[in-house]
């Protein structure tokens, strides 16, 4: 089975967290992290409404999502080669 590969951004108090319960637990952060992802998306219900539910919970995600957008239709964008 093939995996998918995500680049996920934390900010500083999340990152924290993760690091310190890495080190707790004597495994590599991103080891971690994969495993607390896999198990987040493992007990969501596949709902949409639950989904949406879900996403309008995290704070500041829309405003993101419409900056992305707006920068994306001015060109404000790097090609996939300069990440």
């Amino acid at each position: 089975m093939s995996g998918q590969r995500l680049n996920i951004t934390l900010d500083g108090e999340h990152a924290a967290k993760l690091a310190t319960l890495a080190a707790r637990v004597h495994v590599n952060e991103g080891t971690l992290a994969r495993s607390l992802l896999s198990s987040a998306i493992d007990g969501l219900d596949p709902d949409p409404a639950n989904v949406a539910e879900m996403l309008d919970g995290i704070d500041g995600a829309f405003e993101r999502a419409q900056l992305g957008a707006e920068q994306a239709a001015t060109g404000d964008t790097i090609t996939l080669d300069e990440l």
